[in-house]
C-alpha cells in the first residue's frame, strides 16, 4: 500500500515518540525500528530528531559504541512523555473517526 508523503510524515512523529517512550534509542536504530512496519528513508528520520530535541521533547547524550563512534542517543523528556500522550489521544480519536467513516462508506451500498 503507498501512503501520502504528508500523512506518513506525521505518523513518523508518533512513532518515534512510542519507540522512545519504551527505552532510549540512537537514530539509525529508530530508523531500522521504523523501518520494519514502515518504508521511510533515513533523510525523514534525523531532521525530525533535530526538531524534537530543539523542542525540548528529547535529550540526547552520547554512549560509546563497540562498533565504532560513540553513538548520540535520545532521551525522552517529562514534556516528550506529556507530548506523546497528547499525540496518542489525538491518534486515537482520529483513526476511530475514520473508522467510522470507512463502516458508513462500506455498508452504504
Amino acid at each position: 500500500m503507498l501512503l501520502n508523503v504528508q500523512f506518513k510524515k506525521g505518523v513518523l512523529e508518533l512513532c518515534v515518540l512510542v519507540l522512545l517512550d519504551k527505552q532510549d534509542r540512537y537514530g539509525y536504530e529508530l530508523v531500522q525500528k521504523i523501518s520494519e512496519r514502515i518504508d521511510i528513508s533515513e533523510g525523514t528520520v534525523y531532521p525530525l530528531l533535530r526538531r524534537l530535541t530543539k523542542e525540548g521533547y528529547f535529550t540526547t547524550y552520547l554512549k560509546e559504541s563497540s562498533e565504532g563512534p560513540p553513538r548520540k542517543y535520545y532521551k525522552l523528556t517529562y514534556e516528550g512523555r506529556k507530548y506523546l500522550r497528547d499525540l496518542l489521544q489525538d491518534w486515537q480519536e482520529f483513526t476511530s473517526g475514520v473508522e467510522q467513516l470507512i463502516k458508513e462508506g462500506v455498508n452504504s451500498d
